[in-house]
């Protein structure tokens, strides 16, 4: 019986079956599908965003021209 042997494969299948159970091995394999396509996902969101750098300079535009001046006081003879 060496290792590349169809009954060390079939025992070998067995022996998972019996230790974890057929709903079990779907589990985790659903959960697994569910891991790597939120990965995917994660991924997809990374390179739609741009690098930090980008957002800092934005944000600086962004409030340079929304700084306006404090408006005069109207009325009366302040002096």
């Amino acid at each position: 019986m060496g290792i590349g042997s169809m009954w060390h494969w079939i025992v070998v299948a067995l022996v998972v079956l019996i230790l974890f159970g057929r709903g079990k091995i779907s589990e985790t394999m659903g959960d697994f599908g569910k891991g790597i396509r939120s990965f995917r996902k994660g991924l997809g969101e990374e390179e739609r965003t741009p690098p930090p750098a980008t957002l800092a300079a934005q944000r600086q535009t962004a409030v340079e021209p929304a700084a306006a001046p404090a408006p005069k006081p109207e009325g009366g003879n302040g002096g």
